[in-house]
């Protein structure tokens, strides 16, 4: 039985090795040479530059909702389309230039953040989904908020 199962298995390598084989004597050479071109074609992208990638807001008061339109222009060789924008927090909202923009034109990208119960040194990330060649560009904001005084208007104790 050993025996058996042993002689199937050198069987069936052969026949599948032998079928690979076959299977690239079979390939169109000018077919070939074709992709190959093809895939040595530089792929056009669009390119997302914006005028600043870090806004500071310097120092704000903890409560106040600030917000910074991000300029950027598209200087690639095709249509920049944003799918997506998020913030690394919620207390940051993007919101974008919508449609195709086209090589040359440019678009906005604005921020809102909403620095309620967010005190001292704050850095946030807003992660755009695009089709640049890498899919992804970030933009941030940061600032120090000065911490609500909790005490004020508290009656003194003693």
């Amino acid at each position: 039985m050993r025996k058996l199962m042993l002689a199937l298995v050198v069987i069936t390598t052969l026949s599948l090795s032998a079928c690979k084989n076959k299977a690239a004597d079979k390939v169109d050479e000018s077919k070939k040479e074709i992709a190959e071109q093809r895939d040595a074609q530089e792929q056009d992208f669009p390119v997302m530059k914006f005028e600043e990638e870090v806004h500071d807001f310097g120092t704000v008061e903890e409560g106040e909702i600030v917000e910074h339109t991000f300029a950027f222009t598209n200087t690639g060789n095709a249509p920049l389309i944003i799918s997506d924008a998020n913030a690394s927090c919620g207390c940051t909202v993007p919101t974008w230039t919508e449609g195709a923009i086209a090589p040359g034109e440019s678009g906005e990208m604005l921020v809102k953040f909403n620095t309620r119960g967010k005190p001292n040194q704050q850095m946030k990330a807003v992660r755009i989904v695009t089709n640049t060649e890498s899919g992804r560009e970030t933009i941030r904001i940061k600032a120090f908020v000065n911490p609500k005084n909790n005490n004020a208007g508290s009656p003194v104790r003693q």
